[in-house]
């Protein structure tokens, strides 16, 4: 920990002792250059509990098993979400062949089968280790803070929002070249709907973890 952030903490619980009001440790911190994430941290580290001196919160610790178990659950994720829009990709391919594109068609059902057999073994590992992980947050609500929890969902974050920025740049450069076609609008749709899918939820994930 930097040694800037050891000392506000240390700061926070010599007000606390001294009996000081949160609000008002917490404006002074303000005033003086702190950040209110930072005041936040500092403060939430100790429990609003009637003691005689602060009461310690309990903090996450990365363990090997949580980092399986997190490593796990977003590539599970990744490969689900990455088969189904290939495996979308190839059914309108079908439906709308490009005649200009005659090379590589013949193991075109290769590549489906492969996308098929990946989301039946991913997507149902990820709904396995989602809802587990779920459950053991559920007991233990301060593994929410989990740094790999929050580092792999930020990373996740990153990926879906450079997928829809590419996405809506793939649309623009199609329009403002007249090529739009229904098979180029139908894959960016697909893109859309799962790179905003997977951020949304992540997004309101991060959000329900604040206010809690």
């Amino acid at each position: 920990m930097p040694s800037s952030l050891h000392e506000l903490e240390l700061f926070a619980r010599e007000a606390l002792v001294k009996g000081l009001g949160r609000e008002r440790i917490r404006n002074v911190l303000l005033d003086a250059g702190w950040s209110a994430d930072q005041v936040r941290s500092a403060l939430s580290g100790y429990a609003e509990v009637e003691f005689p001196v602060p009461v310690p919160r309990p903090r996450p610790q990365l363990s090997s098993r949580e980092a399986f178990l997190y490593a796990l659950l977003f590539s599970s994720l990744y490969l689900s979400a990455y088969h189904l829009g290939s495996l979308l990709f190839e059914l309108i391919n079908h439906a709308f062949p490009d005649p200009a594109v005659r090379a590589a068609i013949w193991n075109r059902g290769d590549g489906m089968r492969w996308s098929i057999a990946y989301l039946i073994i991913a997507f149902p590992l990820f709904t396995f280790v989602s809802i587990f992980v779920g459950r053991e947050v559920a007991l233990n609500p301060v593994k929410r803070l989990s740094p790999v929890r929050r580092w792999l969902t930020y990373l996740t974050l990153f990926i879906a929002s450079g997928s829809l920025i590419g996405d809506l740049t793939t649309l623009v450069f199609n329009v403002l070249g007249g090529e739009l076609t229904i098979r180029i609008a139908l894959k960016v749709i697909v893109v859309g709907v799962i790179a905003g899918a997977v951020f949304g939820y992540y997004l309101s994930d991060l959000r329900r973890e604040e206010k809690a």
